[in-house]
């Protein structure tokens, strides 16, 4: 069907160009290109095979096509008459040079072929018994395009002696020049994985691929949209393309063309591949997806690293700032307080080193998390802990039981401490730990406004470069703390413990209360009002758990541990149930402030219409998201300029785990949300906007500014 509809679009455009000379400016007989039968010598034994070549000469701005145009036009052919003397199988093959893409309508159509000249080797092979001369007589017949396309035809002639070989040095010379165009089979390994909704091609050769190359997929065949953008990603072993399968194309068990190879101060090259069909090869998918030509990705090199790691260090420390960790780190700041009264500086130092042996612990268990999560699917995102409903459901209720300590309804080290096996005697340090801990669990998707590119291209790294660049996050985030805690005199700063500690300390549970009721709002939108419910009555058992437990008793602390048990086990089991999520039957909730749900066919529809494209990737989870809803995307002044300006307002909801979601995420460069893309009206590809927005960038974007 997909070949039908282009053989019909080529043929319409021949159509078009039949009735329009006028159009074309052309005087009656006039050609855009100039044909003609050239030969490697100038005389040729018997026996022997030779090669001709089909030479054009293009007028500037004409094109004509390699072996497949790709979305409309014609490959030229050369057609012998019935009557030639030449045996059967004489003449060989058309050997077609390496071709150049050919963008038609950008984003749109998308042809491959040549430009200015262009010879066409073709083996001819002497027959064992010819003498004389042996002619060759023929019709080039080509379709010729620039903003028109013209049908062409070309008599040509070649009259080759037959005797002692003699080379034509000029002619020779040129179908050298263009045989060596002419691509040659590939030496290494080619693997093509037709399993998401992007195909990757991996291609592995010993020594890898020219460092800053940028490489091209022509496809002999139309089973990928020729004009979609092919992003690259390298690896020690070589190299990985993004294809985008077409609709209307067949997948079989293998995927064959060539691939052309540019590199910084080389003529481009080109090699024949046959990829058969399976997981992508070893080592040719270790870093970010780059567009062709980008040079190499951040990280794959010693300085690159070391940028991205000085990059996470800086996220770590803004991530002191941010709302999601404010309230977290209120329980530090007590307890500093609360060390330093006690006059030992060791007590302050052992604080700062649990704190920041917390944060570094749950930063290397999310990076190993992370790398085991690609392992088995390919591709891991920021927040991802965020998707998984029990997760929440638990973290709300550390989030109220927090607020329950900090309101004094219990103290660490008496009444909890107490239902537990030795962890009084250790109280501050293991406090000062599980700080840390919580600090980083509910502080990691927060980082997106400040690292989401970088850490886009540090999370298809080798394992060991995604460990340093979280270590270095969480080293980032701890250090505030580790210098209060070690700088002689410093912790003297902090203020002398009293009463203004019981109240502020009461005045901090209340952010906790609000961060329990934000993850109660996540967790409802991932697992449904029921499992809201079920949180609630865990919440419940929490504070009866303390009230019981404070009377004392080895009774009363059994039906602690036990209120306990149930407080976080029952809601995080229910929580779990795929018949508690109002989602479950796959519907995607759609903002009242935008017009529909992203998908890449709903932005090829709009745009089709003419208009300008707005995709906020979001999530309830990712605060900064919200933050940017609240302060630009949900304001009457952004709506009134979108409306205006007939903006097509899309949402892409990753509240949920989405494959779809996480592979544009991935073919982007960005290891989470927020991500916002602004697709002007008629672009192909959309310009990838910053995390944090402001109402003057969005609107003057709508505008056109």
């Amino acid at each position: 069907m997909n070949q039908m509809f282009r053989a019909l679009m080529a043929a319409l455009m021949a159509t078009f160009a039949l009735a329009g000379p006028a159009i074309a400016q052309l005087t009656p007989g006039e050609r855009r290109a100039e044909v003609e039968l050239i030969s490697e010598r100038a005389s040729a034994a018997p026996g022997e095979t030779v090669f001709v070549g089909l030479k054009f000469t293009l007028d500037p701005g004409w094109h004509i096509y390699w072996r497949n145009a790709g979305d409309a036009g014609l490959p030229p052919q050369l057609i012998l008459p019935d009557t030639t003397p030449l045996p059967e199988g004489a003449l060989g093959e058309f050997r077609w040079p390496l071709p150049h893409e050919i963008p038609v309508v950008e984003g749109e159509i998308m042809d491959y072929g040549y430009d200015d000249v262009v010879v066409f080797p073709i083996p001819l092979t002497v027959p064992a018994d010819a003498s004389g001369d042996i002619r060759i007589e023929g019709v080039a017949d080509y379709l010729i395009c620039e903003s028109v396309c013209i049908p062409e035809t070309g008599d040509v002639s070649l009259v080759l002696p037959v005797g002692a070989p003699q080379e034509d040095v000029a002619s020779g010379s040129l179908i050298a020049e263009w045989i060596a165009k002419v691509p040659t089979p590939f030496a290494g390994e080619a693997r093509i994985d037709m399993s998401g909704a992007q195909w990757l091609l991996s291609l592995a050769a010993e020594g890898g691929f020219p460092e800053g190359a940028s490489v091209r997929f022509f496809p002999f065949g139309h089973e990928i949209k020729h004009p979609a953008p092919q992003l690259q990603r390298f690896g020690p072993e070589g190299i990985s393309l993004s294809l985008t399968p077409d609709k209307f194309g067949t997948a079989g068990e293998t995927l064959e063309g060539v691939i052309r190879i540019e590199a910084p101060g080389a003529a481009p090259v080109g090699y024949e591949i046959r990829a058969e069909a399976g997981e992508a090869l070893a080592g040719t998918t270790d870093q970010a997806f780059v567009a062709a030509g980008s040079p190499a990705p951040a990280g794959s090199t010693l300085t690159g690293l070391l940028g991205l790691i000085g990059l996470a260090f800086i996220g770590g420390l803004i991530l002191n700032l941010m709302p999601c960790v404010l309230p977290v780190l209120s329980m530090k700041a007590i307890g500093m307080v609360q060390a330093a009264a006690t006059g030992h500086a060791g007590e302050v130092k052992s604080h700062g080193i649990w704190y920041t042996l917390g944060v570094l612990v749950s930063f290397l268990a999310l990076a190993f998390v992370i790398l085991a999560v690609r392992q088995a699917t390919g591709f891991a995102t920021l927040g991802f802990q965020l998707q998984h409903a029990p997760t929440v459901a638990v973290l709300a209720l550390i989030m109220f039981g927090v607020g329950l300590w900090l309101m004094g309804f219990f103290e660490l080290g008496t009444s909890i401490q107490n239902t537990g096996s030795g962890l009084a005697s250790r109280g501050g340090s293991m406090g000062a730990f599980f700080t840390g801990v919580l600090a980083a669990v509910v502080g990691a998707p927060c980082v997106g406004p400040f690292l989401g590119a970088a850490l886009g291209a540090v999370m298809s790294q080798p394992a060991s470069a995604v460990i340093a660049v979280f270590l270095a996050m969480g080293f980032g985030m701890a250090l505030p703390f580790l210098v209060l805690s070690f700088v002689p005199g410093l912790h003297k700063l902090l203020p002398k413990p009293g009463k203004w500690m019981d109240t502020l300390k009461q005045a901090f549970a209340f952010p906790m209360f609000l961060t329990a009721a934000w993850l109660l709002s996540v967790l409802a939108d991932l697992a449904g009002a029921g499992a809201v419910g079920w949180a609630l009555v865990g919440a419940t058992a929490l504070a009866f758990a303390v009230w019981i437990a404070r009377s004392g008793g080895a009774v009363r602390r059994g039906v602690a541990l036990v209120a306990l048990a149930i407080g976080f086990g029952l809601p995080a089991v229910q929580a779990n149930v795929p018949a508690a999520s109002e989602f479950a039957n796959g519907d995607t909730k759609v903002p009242a402030y935008a017009e529909a749900a992203w998908s890449p066919e709903a932005v090829a529809e709009y745009l089709a219409d003419g208009r300008p494209v707005f995709v906020d990737f979001t999530a309830s989870w990712c605060a900064s998201c919200q933050v940017n809803k609240l302060t630009t995307l949900n304001t009457k002044r952004v709506k009134t300029a979108f409306a205006d300006a007939d903006v097509a307002f899309l949402v892409a909801d990753f509240t949920h785990k989405d494959p779809e979601i996480a592979d544009e995420l991935r073919r982007r460069g960005r290891a989470g949300v927020p991500m916002y893309l602004w697709y002007p009206a008629g672009a192909s590809e959309p310009q990838i906007l910053p995390e944090l927005l402001t109402q003057e960038l969005v609107i003057g974007l709508a505008e056109g500014r």
